[in-house]
């Protein structure tokens, strides 16, 4: 394992009732754009990279700033809770579900707090210029 691998360990942010649930928050280092279709739902070079272990390991996901998201999306009535970040609600684009946010995650996960993730199924993600 690498020095920057046990640090992302070290780092991590760990579900108190089962510490093989974790995940680390990181800067994406790029610019991060998500459409869905022709639509650009945000733009941002200040997206945060969520990797979670839980079940299984989990595909990375991009949280957008809510300031960064450009289109007009809807609320769902749905919640959802994640022990590690909180009650999620979500979003929807033509009234369609696109994608979640935690408005007020829990503590440990404070940095999500008003950021936007998208569904990779529902959505194209570009990562750089």
């Amino acid at each position: 394992m690498s020095d920057t691998s046990i640090v992302a360990l070290r780092d991590a942010i760990r579900n108190p009732d089962n510490p093989n649930h974790m995940m680390v928050i990181k800067p994406a280092p790029r610019r991060m754009r998500v459409y869905a279709g022709d639509t650009l739902l945000a733009d941002s070079t200040r997206a945060l990279r969520v990797m979670e272990l839980g079940k299984s390991v989990y595909d990375p996901v991009i949280y957008f700033p809510e300031e960064d998201v450009v289109a007009s999306l809807g609320l769902v009535d749905k919640s959802t809770h994640c022990p590690i970040k909180g009650d999620a609600s979500y979003v929807s684009l033509d009234g369609e579900e696109i994608g979640w946010a935690y408005k007020d995650p829990i503590p440990m996960s404070r940095q999500l707090k008003g950021h936007h993730a998208f569904w990779p199924s529902k959505s194209r993600l570009v990562e750089g210029e």
